[in-house]
Formats: C-alpha cells, structure tokens, sequence
C-alpha cells in the first residue's frame, strides 16, 4: 500500500505483523503498534522532539556495561519493572509480597554459618537481622535458603566501592525456618543519576531516592521463589520510592537497642539495631512441583 497517511499508517503497520507465525508474538507486535501510534497521535511531536526521544534511547543504550544496565534502571524509574513483578506475581492472602530484584545481586555471594557478621570489619551501626521462614498453611520450611544483599551506612553497595564482597551472603534456616546473622544497618541512597535516566529524573522533576531497605531472595522446595525487600519504617522516601518498590507489608521497624545481650546471645559493647522479619512462601501448584521435579 502507498500514500499512507496519519490515519491509514497504522492499520498498513499491523498487516504487516498479521502472518507472524508464533501468535505470541503476533500479538505483543500488534499491541506495541497500536499504542505506540497512539501515543505519537496524543503528543504529536516535533521532528526536534523525536529526533531527542531517539537520541535518549540511544544514550541509554551506550550506558549499558557489564556493571550497569541503564534500560533496566529506565524501566525501573518508570514503574514498569514493578509492573511486571506485580503481575507475575499474584500472591495468595498471608504469603509475603514481592518486590524488584534490583541490580546489585551478586551470583558468586559466599555462604555463611548462622549468626555470622557479613559485614566483617565495615564501619557502621551493627544490625542483628533475624527471621523464619513459613508456608502459607504455616509449617516452618526447614533448610530454606536465605539470600541477603544490601547497601552500608552511606547507601553505597560492595560493588559500587570495589571488588571485595560484603554485606551480602547465603544462609540456611535451621529445622525451625529459623535464621539470623549480623551486618550493619543500610541507609537509604540514589539510584545512579549520572547518565540519561537521571536526566530524566531532573527534567520529571523527580529525586532519584530509594528508601533504606535490605533485600531479601528466599527459596524452598515445593514453593516459589520470593525476592522482595525490608524497609525500615520511618525513612523519608517511603511515599516516593524512585521505582516504585515500596508495600505497606514490607515496611517495618528497625528497633534501637543500646548495649547489652542482643536476642541471639551476643553481648554488644555498643548501640546496634534489630531487624525481624517473618517470611511466607506461596507453594508451588502441584503440577508446576511435578514438572520441577522431572
């Protein structure tokens, strides 16, 4: 077809994906067409601000390395990541909720005895970090495993500052579901700003600030995998968490304790902070475990 105009463009544009032979994307095709044409016929941009809009995508693009993934932070800023895990997602009444896996997970993380520090020598307020882990009928998930990662007292994570690992680790829970360790308290702190999703943040006229948080990747047999986080309660950001993140049952406190016997039996010479949090994993349908298990 010729002579296309603003109208007849994008019924020309979804013929043309119309024999794609896997109807999946088919449609996804079909759906990007239709709203993107949509959403230029609302805007009606200039040349000028197409020509921008491209020339961010492009530098989006560039700022993309093995240690940064600025399409990951642009669908992080504009909510869609939450999107996506809210609607892959959909968690049964009492199993904790979820919330973005975030950039900074290491996959090489070391694994730790119970009570460990994976803090080590790191400057800070010492954090005692306790928890169990539960299904959703509440039988406690014996030898669960526990991934934890988070951010120090500046809100800078291990792999922002160098090459040495810390304030993260894997655990095992006991054959309670039980689990702690120590670290030291995070702070909240900006996602990076320095490239193009920063500029947009400035020109949004948005902060790039998440609230303090500790994340959290928990697993069991026979049940999904949860990866959310814990933020402590109070922090200034909750209510404008750049990417969306915050639940209202994830929001907890981290409760000041001055010097004494902390609840696992250490004696602490200073002041440190305590964080509890009770985990509930939704369980696999009994078809998704039969094909886990083949």
């Amino acid at each position: 077809m010729r002579d296309l105009d603003e109208n007849s463009i994008t019924t020309e544009a979804l013929s043309r994906v119309s024999a794609a032979p896997d109807p999946r994307m088919r449609q996804i095709s079909e759906a990007l067409i239709r709203h993107l044409h949509t959403f230029i016929r609302e805007i009606e941009p200039t040349q000028a601000e197409w020509e921008a809009g491209i020339g961010f995508l492009t530098r989006v693009g560039q700022m993309c390395n093995a240690n940064r993934q600025e399409f990951i932070l642009l669908s992080d800023a504009l909510g869609v990541s939450m999107l996506v895990d809210a609607i892959n997602h959909r968690m049964p009444e009492g199993a904790t909720e979820t919330t973005v896996f975030g950039p900074f997970f290491v996959q090489a993380r070391k694994s730790f005895p119970l009570g460990a520090n994976i803090a080590e020598d790191l400057e800070g307020t010492p954090m005692l970090v306790t928890g169990t882990v539960s299904s959703t009928s509440g039988a406690p998930l014996t030898e669960a495993d526990i991934d934890v990662w988070h951010s120090d007292d500046e809100g800078y994570y291990d792999v922002q500052q160098g090459d040495e690992l810390a304030m993260r680790g894997h655990f095992r829970a006991d054959d309670e579901g039980r689990f702690h360790f120590w670290s030291v308290r995070p702070r909240y702190y900006p996602i990076p700003d320095d490239g193009p999703v920063g500029d947009m943040l400035k020109a949004q006229g948005r902060h790039p600030f998440r609230p303090e948080h500790v994340h959290f990747m928990v697993a069991a047999a026979g049940h999904e995998t949860l990866v959310t986080h814990v933020f402590a309660e109070g922090d200034p950001y909750l209510d404008s968490d750049v990417v969306f993140g915050v639940k209202n049952s994830l929001v907890t406190r981290f409760v000041e304790h001055e010097a004494g016997t902390a609840a696992d039996g250490r004696i602490m010479n200073r002041n440190y902070v305590h964080l509890h949090y009770d985990f509930v994993l939704k369980a696999r349908p009994p078809s998704a475990q039969a094909r886990s298990n083949r």
